[in-house]
């Protein structure tokens, strides 16, 4: 990953946050999303792999996901009907739980795996095999040992270059300050 963004001087855990993509979001949203950033359809497709590590607040898959019609597994519903209250809401009664239940501490392509086999968390995972695009990609994640950690790691430079401020602005006005 290249270094040195200009644009950030501290850490913000909850800044990234307004730029997620809502969970039960459809593909059409999701492609939409991405699309206004710079990013295409198989960046999107890619950078969702990431979803093969971390844990997720119930909250945000138990409404669309296991209380509503969906396509998610049986065995793994029932699983996150144990760990989850039906009720899961943001702040309240709200536990997490890994996102790839597989192998949940490596950065691999089983993500890919899991949306084939309807065992992902949220809808806007489900939604990769809504398109004869993206379901190919999908396919071509799960199984070419290779295809997606080299894409991978393209992806994230080109989405670490989102809104990046270029040139010596931030320098510029500190000095200004100090002559002032």
């Amino acid at each position: 990953m290249p270094s040195g963004r200009r644009d950030g001087t501290f850490s913000n855990a909850s800044g990234p946050l307004k730029f997620l993509v809502p969970p039960a979001s459809n593909l059409s949203e999701l492609v939409a999303s991405f699309v206004v950033k710079g990013l295409n359809t198989e960046d999107l497709v890619i950078l969702s792999g990431a979803h093969t590590i971390g844990r997720s607040h119930c909250s945000s898959f138990v409404p669309d996901r296991l209380n509503a019609p969906s396509d998610i597994n049986g065995g793994l519903a029932a699983f996150l009907r144990r760990q989850c209250p039906a009720d899961a809401t943001p702040g309240g009664n709200d536990p997490t739980v890994m996102q790839d239940v597989v192998t949940p501490n490596k950065l691999d392509r089983q993500y890919y795996k899991n949306v084939l086999s309807h065992t992902v968390l949220f809808t806007s995972d489900a939604a990769l095999m809504t398109s004869e695009e993206t379901a190919r990609m999908v396919v071509d994640n799960a199984n070419i040992p290779g295809w997606w950690e080299d894409r991978f790691e393209k992806a994230m430079v080109k989405m670490a270059g989102i809104e990046v401020k270029s040139g010596y602005q931030g320098q510029i006005r500190k000095n200004c300050r100090a002559i002032n």
